[in-house]
């Protein structure tokens, strides 16, 4: 079973930078995807980035040029630098993980393993 640990985030001015990490533990091999969504409050759940084992990424279209996945499978780590960030980027950010063998990389109910969340507020 996949566990997944966040951390980063927190809070910061319009324009600024954050970067978000999410450690991964437990059986790994399997994975496909793994990817950061978010939910604002009143929203439903969205797809921000994701990124396929051999390295191959995807962005929403509201965070393309602003936002990077990577990863570091040495760690099975995954972090999303977010840049440039928005007021409107300001939502509950969590990590997931598609073990399955159909993974559309934003696809929230594709993901079978969450991470706990982790709060940024992005102030105008």
């Amino acid at each position: 079973e996949v566990q997944l640990v966040q951390s980063g985030g927190g809070s910061v001015q319009a324009g600024g930078s954050l970067r978000l990490s999410c450690a991964a533990s437990g059986y790994t091999y399997s994975r496909n995807y793994m990817g950061w969504f978010r939910q604002a409050p009143g929203k439903e759940r969205e797809g921000v980035a994701a990124i396929y084992a051999l390295g191959r990424t995807y962005y929403a279209d509201s965070v393309k040029g602003r936002f990077t996945i990577s990863q570091d499978n040495a760690k099975n780590t995954v972090y999303l630098q977010m840049n440039s960030l928005k007021a409107e980027d300001t939502a509950m950010y969590y990590c997931a993980a598609c073990t399955g063998s159909w993974c559309p990389p934003l696809t929230v109910r594709y993901y079978n393993y969450w991470g706990q969340g982790t709060q940024v507020t992005v102030s105008s």
